[in-house]
């Protein structure tokens, strides 16, 4: 190896060499004097490169060997891997990007599908019923607390694109929120789009889109119960049909929409939609509240306005106000929920005026849930809801007429003189209580057993017991359900 000599002892060196009688002494010494330095800083050069060279290179084991032996011919660098390795990773590379073009011409970039389903089984004291109950439809069985949105099956398919564009679409055969809007048999849940405007937090909304009051979800997947409180069955409107904005601000996150309140499409006379909106806080980690709220016409349902024939006359729409506040808090194991609710709906009470002109209904109510893990596995859930519903005989959100298997209307007695039963009170409806509780068992990820007792009461007799035909002040429920999601 190449050592530089520092430049003082080389002109030492020289001086030395030189005689001290030779002709001319100083300019000799001056032109070996630079040549020196030349040389110096070439080999400076010539050294730091090697330095550097070495510095990069890994270093080489020592070899000890007897007798001098040829040094070999140094091997390259290596990549990282064999070329046997290389060849494989080339072809995943090739498979990949196939793969991805492929998938991209199918349409299934940005799509995912979800789903889930929840075989029940009900036992209703008052109807005096028992057994399974899974996809029976809306159209022949009717929405009672005790079918609610309960035994169902659905398909959920979310399509988003680059721009930010989603598409959504979920199916609910026989039970989905349109069928329950309409009376009919349609699967469509949601059909809904969302388009991001100046940013992905400020979008446009329209289609049809399950209602989004109260504390309580609509897919038993999120609900922790079988059946849902009093509150979103009797109260909130299934769905809207309309379009909107959706708005992401920090911890706020805002949704409001014009259209038709569980109607798909307006009938001849009816201009005037509903304004829905919600409203939602996320105060921290483990707590948030929102509330909601529909302002305009939306069906009467009432049955007090009779043609010549006894037949009922069909009402134009009614002016409806509703509003909602609800929070929650969860953490750890415990799960705190509640919700309070106000609303009326002008014309469509249950009981009519004496001179049988049209009255309205109105109505508040308040639920509450307490859900604690017992074990990771193991949840036990109490829910108390309650409605106060006496004003002009009763009458709910889409409830304008008397119910005896959801406990709504005025209190019944029995009319020794005529041998039945007669409303005891016409212009007073009954209030109405449930008290839930529940166990749910994690089997797995993606499998929850469900077991619940519930117990309905009002102030008055108000639910039907179908095998001797008289009416009683409460009515129990025992059920249970699997829901299995993917």
């Amino acid at each position: 190896m190449i050592r530089a000599f520092p430049l003082a002892a080389l002109t030492c060196a020289l001086l030395a060499a030189f005689p001290a009688h030779a002709a001319d002494p100083n300019t000799a010494l001056l032109k070996e004097l630079k040549a020196l330095k030349a040389r110096v800083a070439e080999l400076e050069k010539k050294q730091a490169t090697q330095d550097a060279a070495l510095a990069a290179a890994p270093a080489a084991p020592a070899v000890v060997a007897a007798t001098p032996a040829p040094v070999p011919t140094p091997a390259p660098v290596a990549r990282g891997m064999t070329e046997e390795q290389q060849q494989e990773f080339n072809r995943i590379a090739v498979k990949t990007e196939a793969l991805e073009d492929a998938r991209d011409m199918a349409g299934l970039k940005g799509l995912k599908v979800a789903g889930y389903m929840d075989p029940t089984w009900v036992f209703n004291q008052r109807r005096h019923s028992s057994g399974a109950q899974f996809l029976n439809s809306v159209d022949q069985s009717g929405y009672y607390y005790d079918t609610s949105y309960i035994g169902t099956v659905a398909l959920d398919f979310v399509k988003e694109t680059d721009s930010g564009a989603r598409w959504h679409l979920t199916l609910v055969p026989q039970r989905s929120t349109q069928a329950v809007s309409e009376g009919s048999s349609s699967p469509v849940q949601e059909a809904s789009v969302s388009i991001p405007i100046t940013d992905l937090q400020t979008r446009f909304i329209a289609g049809h889109l399950p209602d989004w009051s109260g504390y309580e979800m609509l897919q038993p997947t999120l609900n922790k119960l079988v059946t849902h409180n009093l509150l979103f069955d009797m109260t909130l409107p299934a769905s809207y049909t309309g379009a909107g904005m959706e708005l992401t601000r920090d911890k706020w996150i805002i949704k409001a929409l014009v259209g038709n309140m569980a109607a798909s499409k307006r009938n001849a006379n009816e201009k005037t939609p509903v304004f829905a909106y919600r409203v939602d806080y996320a105060k921290g980690e483990f707590q948030g509240f929102g509330f909601a709220g529909i302002h305009g016409r939306a069906r009467n349902y009432t049955q007090n306005v009779l043609d010549g024939s006894g037949e009922v006359v069909d009402q134009p729409d009614s002016m409806v106000d509703t509003f909602e506040a609800d929070a929650y808090f969860i953490r750890g194991p415990l799960t705190l929920q509640g919700q309070v609710a106000w609303g009326r709906q002008r014309k469509a009470s249950i009981t009519p005026a004496a001179d049988g002109s049209l009255r309205d209904a109105s109505w508040t109510g308040l639920s509450g849930l307490f859900a604690y893990k017992l074990e990771p596995w193991l949840e036990g859930v109490v829910r108390v809801d309650h409605i106060f519903n006496s004003r002009n005989g009763g009458g709910l959100l889409t409830y304008a007429s008397a119910d005896p298997y959801n406990g709504i209307g005025p209190a019944m007695a029995y009319d020794a003189g005529s041998g039945g039963w007669v409303a005891d009170n016409p212009d007073k409806g009954v209030s109405r209580t449930a008290l839930t509780l529940g166990m749910n068992y994690n089997y797995n990820l993606n499998t929850l057993f469900k077991l619940e007792y519930r117990l309905d009461s009002a102030s008055g007799r108000v639910f039907l017991d179908e095998k001797n035909g008289s009416y009683n002040k409460t009515n129990q429920l025992v059920s249970s359900a699997v829901v299995v999601s993917f």
